[in-house]
């Protein structure tokens, strides 16, 4: 149980003493930044998506 109690003290104190967390401005940025990278790859998923679709759609025509 000791053990356990210094591994808490531990990780509190370089969780408040040793971490640099970022500022609220440097947060958003990242949030941003997150945001936008997802729209763009979502973006190139419908591309891919829609031409594989369109090119089955065109052999199965071909086919029939």
């Amino acid at each position: 149980m000791a053990n356990v109690v210094e591994f808490l003290k531990e990780s509190y104190t370089e969780m408040t003493q040793k971490v640099s967390w970022p500022t609220w401005g440097e947060l958003q940025n990242s949030a941003v930044l997150v945001l936008i990278a997802s729209i763009i790859i979502s973006l190139v998923i419908l591309a891919m998506d829609e031409t594989a679709g369109n090119a089955l759609k065109m052999f199965y025509k071909s086919l029939a």
